[in-house]
């Protein structure tokens, strides 16, 4: 029993090109290759810029 049914019944080339494509735009398993650790990342926890916007405006009062 086959898996994959074609009809009308196609020419031998036909089934060749069909299959040739389907095989071409099958997707594959990507297997990723092992890389380095990655390095230490800067953490800008605790700097100014770290704060929203709006916490670190601060209220200005007008003199009159």
């Amino acid at each position: 029993m086959s898996l994959i049914q074609i009809t009308p019944q196609p020419t031998e080339s036909e089934v060749a090109a069909i299959l040739a494509a389907y095989e071409a735009l099958w997707p594959r398993p990507v297997t990723a290759e092992p890389s380095a650790p990655a390095a230490p990342r800067w953490r800008f926890s605790g700097r100014w810029w770290s704060t929203p916007a709006t916490t670190r405006r601060q209220r200005q009062t007008l003199k009159r």
